[in-house]
């Protein structure tokens, strides 16, 4: 791995870690799911007209179009539109703790459904994953966590765990970007609908909501998507994916520096069982392909 290859990796973990940042502050002065619509028609339109400009088509194969409804109803509307919803209530680092067990849950369903068989390494990696977040969830419980916002995060990663294993291998072909695009532009679809059920839109304007909205729609949602396909492309995905293995670490720590939230040492601890956990699943994908 070169070092083009670590620096892009380190920015894409850093840009994924600090949506909940964003999206934290966002939520503060605006309603969650309204305030996600606009942002992924904003990221969808832009993603489609740079595609375009770049010679991508629209036209897809059948393959590409499944991975991309699945990919927009579960991982944009579902995983972030509940992780928007709970971050009213839960801070962002607890709501980035239980999205970077992604990972995990991927290599445990794995297991139990598709029959994928487990080396030392990756059991040894979730057994750590599961240490981790029962000492992070046991202290924020016993501190008063939102339980239901908790509840919402979690089924939030289920979503993005399920459709992570239904994809697979599914947007080969060409058209990387335009996909993105389209699936941001699903996603609006879906939760402009949820938007209209469930939420009466409010806002209260101010410089941090300008800036906050305005970063995780053109880096957290444009930016990263870039450098993840670069990164893909240069040195294959199980590669690219072991840099998820910084994402507890980097999302508490980006929380903790401009939200200003605090965190105990059983906090600490947990989040380093948990990213030695990830790097142990993701190195042990690493040396099986």
């Amino acid at each position: 791995m070169d070092i083009r290859a670590i620096l892009a990796g380190l920015a894409f973990a850093m840009m994924w870690s600090s949506a909940f940042t964003s999206a934290r502050i966002i939520v503060a002065d605006a309603s969650p799911l309204a305030a996600l619509t606009l942002r992924y028609l904003c990221s969808g339109l832009l993603g489609v007209a740079i595609a375009r400009a770049l010679g991508q088509s629209w036209h897809l194969t059948p393959a590409q179009w499944r991975a991309t409804i699945v990919f927009g109803i579960l991982q944009n509307a579902v995983y972030l539109g509940l992780n928007f919803v709970a971050m009213q209530t839960i801070q962002a680092s607890v709501a980035a703790i239980i999205a970077s067990t992604m990972p995990l849950l991927v290599a445990l369903a794995g297991w139990a459904f598709l029959g994928e068989r487990l080396k030392p390494l990756t059991t040894a990696g979730l057994v750590a994953g599961v240490i981790g977040v029962a000492l992070i969830m046991g202290s924020r419980i016993t501190g008063g966590v939102d339980l239901f916002g908790l509840m919402l995060c979690g089924i939030g990663v289920v979503a993005l765990t399920i459709a992570t294993l239904s994809v697979r291998g599914a947007t080969s072909g060409g058209n990387f970007l335009m996909i993105v695009g389209l699936q941001m532009l699903v996603g609006c679809a879906a939760l402009a609908l949820a938007t209209a059920l469930f939420e009466t839109p409010r806002v209260s304007p101010s410089w941090p909501l300008a800036l906050a909205f305005l970063y995780t729609t053109l880096v957290p949602g444009l930016a990263a998507t870039f450098v993840w396909f670069w990164l893909v492309n240069r040195i294959g995905a199980t590669r690219a994916a072991t840099f998820h293995f910084l994402n507890p670490f980097l999302g508490v720590a980006v929380a903790a520096l401009l939200l200003g939230e605090a965190l105990g040492g059983q906090d600490v601890l947990g989040v380093a069982i948990i990213t030695l956990g990830i790097l142990a699943v993701q190195l042990s994908r690493q040396s099986k392909s």
